[in-house]
């Protein structure tokens, strides 16, 4: 292999930043692996001149450590790391993962040069002096320690209070404050973080923060839709206003601002055994549909709030989740679902065939409710006996309407709770986007499913 020297792959890269030749008429020129020249630019983006000035390269276990451990806290590559770190080649990297693979820690222990060092005689006498004055310095470093703790601590203290979380970035904030008055090998330690993190985040310091303004986007969204979408959700809004970005840096960015997405819980049975006729399961789990007004489903569910009980019944449209219509009320009676289907009637058309599936409640096995449906020639379908899954997507909905409504907001009486369900279920269909909808809200999807057809 050819070997360059560092001013001379100084100049190569300089030739390359020019933007004339690319990566691999530059190597071919020297003789070199195009991945090692890759390798030198990277350096001097995160180095500059720096990068191929020659310096102690006796690496410690720690610093090996360090590394290795970088790697898998980010997941950067090796060729990165090697950069990040001013690595002259990844050799090294590779090197010490394999040690510390086969032999662990004690491997990466770099060994001694030269001849062991003679035993003195005098050995007895010096450990016995070394003893005495140890008594002494032991206690000035404990006190040393004592005090390097209350100053950390007040200061990280001081930071929980204003922000409630301390992160990586603000320990090693810390750590780099009072770096003049303490060992920063010993406040590292103290900060519990890599000594990659503390270097990497001190180079940084002044810097502005590159994902600034996508956190701030994060974050309005976030609130916006008030905890309710996670990471993907809110990935699939970023692209609907324009930026692309990838699951995973959303994920980490709300990790950083240190939110998440609410939690679900469930619901109300009205099965009380066999009380009219059982539609059969013509639906049969295929919740899929090709158009608007084509399978719907519908389900009661409880709410408990101020100790009185409220029942709402909605019907949703399979083709894209909408909620059709919803009626609420204090008792379950069957008058809650008649009213429920007057109104969905209202937004069919001659043309439409509709399947309507619900569970085996009493309701839907009533005289009244199987004869509204066939004068309308709508297709009754129901669940199986006992099964929530042959109507899941119903179910589903109720989940998410607990974890995102019910158990999130505060209300003041059952009248607010109606007007908040009101603004809720507008939200859903119009606001709310899901992933299995290209990204779009309920309704965005129908009206891109009329203009497309």
């Amino acid at each position: 292999m050819v070997k360059i020297s560092d001013s001379n792959k100084h100049t190569a890269v300089l030739r390359y930043l020019e933007g004339k030749e690319s990566y691999q008429d530059i190597s071919n020129s020297l003789g070199v692996d195009c991945g090692d020249f890759r390798l030198w630019v990277k350096r001097y983006e995160y180095h500059g001149e720096q990068a191929f000035i020659k310096s102690y390269t006796n690496y410690t276990a720690d610093y090996k450590l360090d590394v290795l451990n970088y790697i898998n806290e980010h997941g950067t590559s090796i060729r990165e790391t090697s950069a990040i770190f001013n690595l002259p080649t990844t050799n090294l990297i590779r090197s010490w993962k394999k040690l510390l693979e086969s032999g662990g820690i004690d491997a990466l222990i770099p060994k001694k040069k030269g001849r062991p060092a003679m035993k003195r005689k005098d050995e007895k006498q010096l450990n016995k002096k070394r003893s005495a004055e140890g008594s002494v310095e032991s206690l000035q470093a404990e006190v040393e320690r004592l005090r390097m703790e209350n100053a950390y601590f007040k200061k990280v203290e001081r930071l929980s209070s204003k922000q409630g979380k301390v992160t990586k970035q603000d320990k090693a904030q810390v750590v780099y404050e009072l770096r003049h008055e303490f060992p920063v090998k010993a406040l590292i330690k103290l900060a519990g973080i890599p000594r990659s993190t503390y270097y990497y985040n001190v180079k940084n310091f002044g810097r502005p923060d590159p994902d600034k303004e996508l956190k701030q986007l994060v974050q309005s969204i976030y609130d916006e839709h008030e905890g309710r979408f996670g990471y993907r959700r809110i990935r699939d809004e970023l692209r609907n206003r324009g930026y692309k970005v990838n699951h995973k840096k959303v994920q980490r960015l709300m990790k950083e601002l240190g939110i998440k997405c609410i939690v679900r819980i469930k619901k109300y049975k009205s099965y009380k055994g066999t009380v009219g006729e059982i539609a059969p399961n013509i639906l049969d789990r295929n919740f899929q549909a090709e158009k608007s007004n084509e399978k719907w489903v519908t389900d009661i569910t409880e709410f408990k709030l101020f100790g009185e009980k409220l029942y709402l019944s909605p019907i949703l449209d399979l083709f894209n989740g909408e909620i059709i219509t919803y009626t609420i009320g204090p008792r379950p009676t069957y008058s809650l679902v008649s009213t429920m289907l007057d109104q969905a009637f209202k937004r069919l058309s001659e043309e439409d065939e509709l399947l309507l599936h619900s569970d085996q409640g009493w309701h839907y096995q009533m005289k009244k409710y199987r004869h509204t449906l066939e004068k309308r020639g709508i297709t009754q379908s129901m669940s199986r006996k006992g099964n929530c899954y042959d109507n899941a997507v119903i179910e589903n909905f109720f989940g998410i309407l607990k974890s995102e409504f019910l158990y999130l907001k505060e209300f003041e009486s059952v009248e607010h709770f109606k007007l908040e369900l009101e603004k809720y279920i507008k939200y859903y269909n119009h606001k709310r986007i899901k992933a299995k909808l290209k990204g779009m809200s309920p309704i965005q999807y129908r009206v891109h499913a009329q203009h497309a057809a």
